[in-house]
C-alpha cells in the first residue's frame, strides 16, 4: 500500500464521522424522529471505531 493511499485513508475516515455527526445534529435541530437519531448515533460510534483502527493502521504502516 502506498504512502498516498494510507495518507488519504485518515481524512476519509474522519470525514465520514463528521458527515454522520452533522446529519445527526441536523436531525435533532429540525425535530426529526428519535429512531433516526439513534441510528445515526450508532453509525457514528461504529465509524469512530473504524477511524481509530485506520489511524492506528496508518501509524503502524508508516513506522514499519
Amino acid at each position: 500500500m502506498s504512502m498516498t493511499l494510507t495518507g488519504s485513508l485518515v481524512p476519509v475516515a474522519v470525514g465520514a464521522v463528521a458527515v454522520v455527526l452533522l446529519l445527526g445534529l441536523a436531525n435533532m435541530l429540525r425535530g426529526g424522529s428519535a429512531g433516526t437519531s439513534q441510528k445515526l448515533m450508532r453509525l457514528r460510534v461504529i465509524l469512530q471505531f473504524v477511524a481509530i483502527l485506520v489511524i492506528l493502521f496508518v501509524m503502524w504502516w508508516r513506522s514499519a
